[in-house]
């Protein structure tokens, strides 16, 4: 018996062994997976501003010649070590992007948004590389290769996403009980769009080599500010001013209305007042860009900032869309409580028709044993 007792003892305390070994090597996973998210947002940042922008400033995107995915021949160059610098931090880019989607789909799969941002982040990374070997291979018109950093910059979202997911940014900032109004979700989905749309014209502007086709700003001539006789290059560039100082306004109006509306909530009032300020620095950098005759320091910068300002954005569609879903839910909720109370009040309703009809009977059956007992004994008398 004591035998016995002893065998079930070692095997309680080796099952609990064991328990605590899973769970210390989940803690220890998911640290590595906090690591590893941090390492591949800033891989993907230098993706974005070190190598694409570097490269599209330098133009050294025919650094390699016509081959891809390594550069054959040539004499050795400056154009060269850039472009080929760019392919292989993208390659290492892309393979601690699919590691990030696999391992996040294993140990945050739980959480609705993680899988569709894991294939967002892999799909697209995937589609910027295809269209950069493309542009080496088969040359392009340069308003399709304006579409590059508009693609990689959703990845970079799309990464910074599930970084913020895995280190649970929600939770640390109270954002569960953010109830976020239609009109402000409808306020940051069109900003994010139209953004997509001003990213794409500075892009347009750095392909056509139009940075410097007006010399002015923020006029392209200040002495003539309300010519409009350009040519391409400048009105990409006109284009692109115009949007921005737009998105500019926008943003400054949005917080304007979010100080009046979330004061109370930290992740949107302080949230927002950081991206006012990368979008006030977007606008002084573009500025400066021309001032210091497209200073590279100053170009890489401004495609900083503007990544930084549009993964913060993104960050605001993942709350709508989770106050959205809170929403739902709520309604879910009081439906059911009313679809309970409406039960109960049948099943109310219906007890009380059944106990009527058995008080019904019950007093037939009385008045007529009454009845009976009245008749009888006026026939008895």
């Amino acid at each position: 018996m004591s035998f016995f007792v002893s065998l079930c003892y070692d095997a309680i305390i080796i099952h609990a062994q064991e328990i605590g070994k899973s769970e210390f090597m989940s803690k220890q996973m998911i640290k590595s997976l906090k690591v590893l998210s941090i390492i591949t947002t800033l891989c993907m940042i230098f993706v974005l501003v070190g190598g694409g922008a570097l490269v599209t400033k330098t133009e050294s995107g025919m650094g390699c010649g016509a081959n891809w995915p390594f550069c054959y021949g040539g004499e050795w160059s400056k154009e060269m070590f850039i472009e080929l610098s760019h392919r292989l931090v993208s390659g290492l880019a892309g393979i601690l992007v699919l590691a990030l989607s696999i391992l996040s789909w294993k140990f945050y799969g739980h959480i609705r948004e993680t899988k569709f941002l894991a294939f967002i982040s892999f799909f697209f990374l995937v589609l910027q590389g295809l269209i950069g070997a493309a542009a080496v291979l088969w040359p392009q018109s340069d308003f399709v290769l304006a579409l590059h950093f508009g693609i990689s910059l959703i990845s970079f979202a799309a990464v910074l996403l599930l970084t913020c997911l895995i280190f649970e940014i929600d939770q640390k900032f109270d954002a569960d009980s953010l109830h976020i109004t239609p009109v402000f979700r409808r306020q940051f989905l069109y900003l994010t769009i139209y953004i997509l749309i001003v990213v794409y014209t500075g892009a347009l502007v750095r392909h056509l080599d139009s940075s410097l086709a007006c010399p002015s700003w923020p006029f392209c001539d200040n002495s003539t500010p309300f010519s409009i006789d350009y040519h391409l290059g400048q009105w990409a560039q006109m284009i692109h001013r115009v949007l921005a100082g737009v998105a500019f306004i926008w943003t400054w109006v949005l917080l304007f209305s979010i100080l009046k509306k979330y004061s109370d909530f930290k992740v949107m009032k302080q949230g927002w007042i950081i991206q006012t300020t990368f979008i006030t620095f977007q606008v002084l950098l573009g500025a400066f860009v021309i001032f210091t005759r497209a200073n590279l320091m100053i170009a890489l910068l401004h495609a900083l900032v503007i990544t930084l300002y549009f993964g913060f954005l993104c960050y605001y569609l993942l709350l709508s869309y989770r106050s959205t879903k809170r929403r739902d839910q709520l309604r879910s909720c009081l439906f059911c409580i009313d679809s309970s109370r409406r039960l109960s009040y049948f099943s109310f309703i219906f007890r009380f028709k059944r106990i009527s009809r058995w008080l019904f009977f019950f007093f037939c059956c009385q008045f007529l044993k009454i009845s009976v007992i009245v008749y009888m004994s006026c026939y008895i008398v």
